[in-house]
């Protein structure tokens, strides 16, 4: 069993820049890929970012490339997403999810254990 806690989420100005934090409990942290999804209202959840067990392997979504940039500590059981240059598109609630496999995945149902969510708000 996994628990993520995001936090970090906040109201920023366009342009402006934010840093996401997922705390993950257990010793086993090493052992899942990581990713970060966002669902706005009235919108499905979208993939964002994900990184691999070791680290090795990024993905992202086109609208973030450039922008985000996802890490991982697994020595503090933490996954970070650094977003800068945020855009009013961006405000969203963000999920972190824990995936018990090496590789990254852009698909929600291959993510075993998810967070509660932290709410971006971009302004304009």
């Amino acid at each position: 069993q996994v628990q993520l806690v995001e936090s970090g989420g906040g109201l920023v100005q366009a342009g402006g820049s934010l840093r996401l934090s997922c705390a993950a409990s257990g010793r086993t942290f090493s052992s899942y890929a990581m990713g970060w999804f966002r669902q706005a209202p009235g919108k499905e959840r979208e993939f964002v970012a994900a990184i691999s067990r070791s680290g090795g392997s990024i993905d992202y979504t086109d609208s973030v490339k450039g922008r985000f940039t996802i890490s991982r500590d697994n020595a503090k059981n933490t996954v970070y997403l650094q977003m800068n240059s945020l855009k009013p598109e961006d405000t969203a609630v963000y999920y972190c999810a824990a995936r018990y496999y090496s590789g990254t995945s852009h698909y929600g149902r291959e993510y075993n254990y998810w967070g509660q969510g932290t709410q971006v708000t971009v302004s304009s």
